[in-house]
């Protein structure tokens, strides 16, 4: 058991701006230093995953483009959109890569189970899909046995922007939301729900 990682709800925060304290924070760990889980949300802004391919950006038009490091191809993020990075020493949880995205995966897939909702994972493209349509989507990175970046889940957004690029590599790709299958959900309610599973997922005491 661990103790508790720290937990910031940091409301709608600037992409770049998040990357690079998310780097920083990465950089300046140490041995004992707390795992930290990041909830927020994004203004509109497309990444391109670090072996991201451009022509996947079809018609940004005003929405701005960024190449971040993370892995996986182009995804849309924007106001609506439930951000949760995760800031884990990988090592010290004795958790591979594959095994993290396999726990946001599933953590994803029990939380909409509790809603009524059956969705499923796939192991040629990452993320949670509902009816073969995206809600949830994941890109990672690790240095220093340590990870960063993270989970996107669509609670309650616009999704129009997603038509304007090949989601994740995928041409044609649906995407779906959480308010799209669950009448009247609250964001909030979605955070709190998302939060205690994920503690609960990496053993924590």
């Amino acid at each position: 058991m661990f103790s508790s990682p720290v937990v910031r709800h940091l409301g709608e925060v600037d992409y770049y701006q998040t990357w690079q304290k998310m780097q920083d924070f990465t950089n300046a760990r140490q041995r004992d230093t707390a795992d930290e889980l990041w909830f927020l949300q994004h203004p509109p802004v497309y990444t391109l995953g670090k072996n991201g391919k451009a022509e996947h950006v079809l018609n940004p038009s005003d929405i701005p483009v960024i190449n971040s490091d993370r892995g996986g191809q182009v995804t849309y993020h924007g106001p609506g959109q439930i951000i949760v990075y995760t800031l884990l020493d990988l090592k010290r949880l004795k958790t591979g890569v594959r095994e993290l995205v396999t726990i946001l995966e599933q953590t994803v897939i029990d939380l909409l189970a509790d809603h009524g909702v059956e969705a499923s994972a796939r192991r040629d493209a990452p993320g949670v899909y509902v009816n073969n349509a995206k809600i949830a989507a994941l890109g990672l990175r690790v240095r220093k046995g340590c990870s960063f970046h993270g989970l996107a889940l669509n609670v309650d957004m616009d999704l129009e922007p997603f038509s304007r690029i090949n989601p994740c590599g995928y041409e044609g790709l649906e995407v779906t939301q959480l308010s799209n299958l669950v009448q009247g959900i609250a964001i909030e309610t979605v955070v709190t729900e998302l939060q205690q599973r994920l503690v609960n997922k990496f053993h924590y005491e």
